[in-house]
């Protein structure tokens, strides 16, 4: 059965906030392909997870969804297996050349990368700043210090400068954020 997506109609649970559904795809296409790779050549399992979506209207005769929500707020973006080690991130994007704005990223996403990190996971955020070509990884503990010390609505690019690590853009895997990973997490083996 085929499926034409191009007539989906979601309905937001929340009409008051912005769409922000597409944003972030040129990142996320990035992490998909090296998540890929790694998986290819057996080096980590992390996969995108999906989002909860509730159909509310299906034309099952021409394979049509109609009408659908989204059912539960989703956590965070990736999840998997490394070295042992289960990983959980958000990944976001920013056409800011100075700052990534608190509000991308969602209060109940936080709480999730802090409770699996206290539960012995490796937790973190990507962020991009586009118009700049930097990615860079900032451990859950350093977000949880920002939060808690600044009274901010964004973090400076100077504090992902200083404190984050940036992730090298490469042929394949097309950002290595695993390379940092294993500096923070593994000693660089």
């Amino acid at each position: 059965m085929k499926i034409n997506n191009s007539n989906f109609k979601f309905v937001s649970l929340n009409k008051n906030k912005s769409n922000y559904a597409n944003r972030g795809l040129g990142l996320e296409s990035d992490i998909n392909l090296s998540n890929e790779y790694y998986r290819i050549n057996d080096i980590a399992y992390i996969y995108k997870k999906p989002t909860p979506i509730k159909l509310v209207n299906v034309d099952y005769k021409v394979g049509k969804i109609k009408e659908a929500y989204f059912e539960t707020p989703s956590t965070t973006d990736y999840n998997g297996i490394y070295k042992g080690k289960y990983l959980d991130f958000e990944a976001k994007e920013t056409n800011s050349k100075t700052s990534f704005s608190l509000s991308n990223i969602h209060s109940h996403q936080i709480k999730h990368l802090i409770d699996v990190k206290r539960h012995g996971a490796i937790s973190f955020l990507i962020v991009r700043f586009n118009t700049l070509n930097e990615t860079y990884l900032l451990s859950t503990d350093l977000l949880e210090q920002f939060i808690k010390n600044y009274e901010r609505k964004s973090i400076p690019l100077s504090f992902f400068k200083e404190y984050g690590k940036i992730i090298k853009v490469k042929y394949s895997p097309r950002i290595d954020y695993l390379e940092v990973i294993n500096n923070l997490y593994f000693g660089g083996n």
